[in-house]
């Protein structure tokens, strides 16, 4: 390996690897995760070319363990495990129990030590959490019922599995009384779970605030960091616990903070980097040789995590409150292995009772198992068929009463909002008034849930880096609409929903003018730039301030969006509209009259009436109560409250104000404003239309 910089090469050729990995997976309709594996085991020791660093690698890939688990602990709720107890408490339990008796006999049928085949049935027992979470996010079920038992789960093993860790070392190690080891690990754990829970609990909510109140983002990301690596080492060094438990517990703290939706958002880059390390340090650790060597075990040990533990799911419905595909979806999440069953085989490793040949053969059972994940969660709408198709036994597994289906497969003909800030409210309240089905794709899986309680139709997801848009219904939505102000996110949304719907319109908003220009080459129908749409208000009501007609005023405010807010008058549209406006001003006008109870036009025709030759101005339009008549044929009646639309030049629409009601038409005004039509959305397009003939 080159010298001078060792950890630098091994970062950046590990994130090179997975990039190439990553994108060719993807290619081939693959998850993202099966590229890194890949790309882990081109740099790995067992392939030819640039070899890297697997302990460096290795320890990196715990740092995503610790960002990982701190992002659990933030999103941690005692509420939300309470609201699933009934199934996640005893099923997690009972799952990890059956699945670590089966380990220990099969590995017994192998000739393993007693102590190896604990090791290798706890190994097999616990699932991962990177790779539930991102089957769960990118097939659109976390924010669901079915996903949040499976998330309540996840949390009863995790923490189980950390109980087993600190236990671990007193079950299998040497020296000392088992009874009084036990008693002081426990012990030291009681402490640190405390201190964490009395102490930290009020001087790390406080410290993040004070770092806040500086206004620095950059104090405040490495004020983030320091706590969560800083309370994993220390648990580590002076309590004996896991990294893993430290970090959770210091999320679970911070947590229950005010900052703590920001402290998510600024951890999410490094767990997502750091857990795509982890991924590569598996496919290093991978040896071709030894899944040929000990083919049959691997494959053994692979049916039982993935077949063997989906099955223990399952059946487990007989008798847990839960509804059928709840755990089909549970047995799809948890039917691998991966970061905590390495913690779990390294403990063994360390401990003296496992050898470096056994511990690779769970590696490779993580490795296929977490290949064929993704494959289990598409399977599952093929495997509810089937079971299905047998009613009793269906019926027996569905105690728990059925679920509703994916949001999904019910919407139709709605509109897609990616992003829930103050921009996605107003759109979801406007549709909302409406009557038009809308989903939301939301990123924060708190504000999520909180939106699905409320009735709002909601994905939890990061829509720029996961299927989750694939999951939205694009092909059967009317319309797209990206909220987010990450303009790379955005063009990644647009270009992956153009990609699934050619045709869909789409409506985007962008930050700055070069951004603005990328999206609208993606294809996308409109890009809404804030500042400028600002500015642009400001023309108009400026415009109408100094008696510009209101209909060349929006004619030519339209010309400027449509040439991406280019209002540098050295273009065709925007030159057309401008002489309009100049034209208009020099003679024709728009205004609007209402016809009052009083009125001598109430009850007579346009004929009968005859405006025009009275006036010279022209009735284009009339609006009876809220519905739009335009171009009235000359047998309409007028009648009280009818708003009447009059063009012609200034003396000749006054006049003919003053034929419609006298008494409001004494001297001439400036002409009245355009009515709010809001509730007859077609008003201004068929004006538009009369006025561009």
């Amino acid at each position: 390996m080159p010298h001078g910089a060792p950890l630098l090469i091994n970062i950046t050729m590990a994130l090179l690897a997975a990039f190439g990995g990553g994108f060719v997976a993807r290619r081939l309709g693959l998850p993202a995760l099966v590229g890194y594996l890949g790309g882990g085991f081109a740099i790995g020791p067992f392939s030819p070319g640039f070899v890297g660093d697997s302990e460096t690698i290795g320890q990196l890939a715990e740092m995503g363990v610790i960002f990982l688990m701190f992002g659990v602990g933030l999103h941690f709720s005692l509420r939300d495990l309470w609201a699933v107890r009934r199934i996640a408490v005893p099923g997690a339990l009972l799952q990890m129990l059956i699945a670590t008796v089966l380990g220990v006999g099969l590995s017994r049928l192998w000739g393993w030590s007693w102590s190896a085949s604990l090791v290798l049935g706890l190994a097999t027992s616990i699932a991962s959490t990177v790779v539930l979470l991102r089957g769960l996010v990118d097939n659109g079920l976390l924010n669901t019922p079915h996903g949040r038992v499976a998330v309540g789960w996840l949390v009863l093993e995790d923490l189980a599995t950390i109980a087993f860790l600190v236990l671990l070392p007193v079950l299998l190690g040497s020296g000392g009384t088992p009874l009084r080891s036990v008693g002081l690990a426990l012990l030291q754990t009681a402490l640190f779970v405390a201190l964490m829970l009395f102490v930290g609990a009020r001087v790390l909510p406080w410290l993040l605030t004070l770092i806040a109140h500086t206004r620095s983002r950059e104090l405040f990301i490495l004020a983030v960091v320091v706590v969560a690596l800083g309370t994993a080492l220390g648990a580590a060094e002076l309590f004996g616990v896991s990294l893993a438990l430290g970090a959770f517990l210091a999320g679970v703290v911070i947590g229950e903070t005010d900052v703590s939706h920001q402290v998510g958002a600024e951890v999410l880059p490094l767990r997502e980097i750091f857990a795509v390390l982890f991924f590569v340090s598996v496919g290093m650790l991978v040896n071709p040789a030894t899944l040929i060597a000990n083919a049959g075990q691997v494959l053994a040990l692979t049916a039982l995590i993935v077949v063997g533990k989906s099955l223990i799911t399952v059946l487990m419905g007989v008798v847990l409150p839960g509804s059928a595909r709840t755990m089909l979806v549970v047995a799809a999440g948890r039917s691998q292995i991966g970061e905590f069953s390495f913690i779990v085989g390294q403990a063994g490793l360390t401990l003296g009772v496992m050898t470096r040949d056994q511990y690779g053969l769970i590696l490779a059972a993580a490795l296929l198992t977490i290949l064929l994940n993704p494959l289990l969660f598409r399977a599952l709408p093929a495997v509810e068929r089937a079971l299905r198709r047998r009613p009793t036994f269906w019926r027996l597994l569905d105690r728990g009463g059925p679920t509703p289906a994916l949001i999904d497969h019910q919407l139709r003909d709605h509109v897609v909002i990616v992003g829930y800030g103050r921009v996605g409210a107003h759109v979801v309240a406007l549709l909302q008034r409406l009557g038009v089905a809308h989903l939301v794709v939301e990123q924060d899986a708190a504000r999520a849930l909180e939106f699905r309680r409320q009735g709002t139709p909601t994905l939890f997801g990061d829509a720029a880096n996961s299927e989750v848009l694939a999951h939205s219904g694009l092909e059967q939505a009317r319309a797209l609409v990206v909220t987010i102000p990450d303009e790379t996110a955005a063009e990644l949304i647009v270009a992956s929903a153009r990609d699934q719907a050619p045709a869909l319109p789409i409506v985007v908003r962008a930050a700055t003018s070069t951004g603005l220009r990328r999206l609208r080459a993606l294809g996308t129908w409109d890009v809404i730039q804030p500042e400028l749409e600002g500015g642009l208000e400001i023309v108009r009501h400026t415009l109408l301030a100094l008696d510009y007609p209101p209909l060349q005023v929006q004619q030519y405010v339209d010309a400027v969006r449509r040439d991406a807010y280019d209002a540098a008058l050295d273009r065709p549209p925007e030159q057309a509209a401008l002489s309009q406006l100049l034209s208009a001003m020099r003679g024709m006008t728009l205004a609007w009259q209402t016809v009052s109870p009083t009125s001598t036009l109430v009850g007579q025709t346009l004929a009968s009436a005859n405006l025009r030759a009275r006036s010279g101005a022209s009735v284009i339009a009339i609006v009876r109560e809220h519905q739009m008549f335009a171009n009235p044929k000359s047998s309409f009646a007028f009648a009280p409250g009818d708003l009447v639309g009059l063009i012609g030049d200034a003396r000749q629409v006054h006049d003919a104000a003053t034929l419609i009601d006298p008494a409001a038409n004494a001297a001439y005004d400036p002409p009245t404003p355009e009515p709010d039509l809001s509730d007859a959305p077609t008003v201004r397009a068929m004006i538009t239309e009369r006025g561009e003939s």
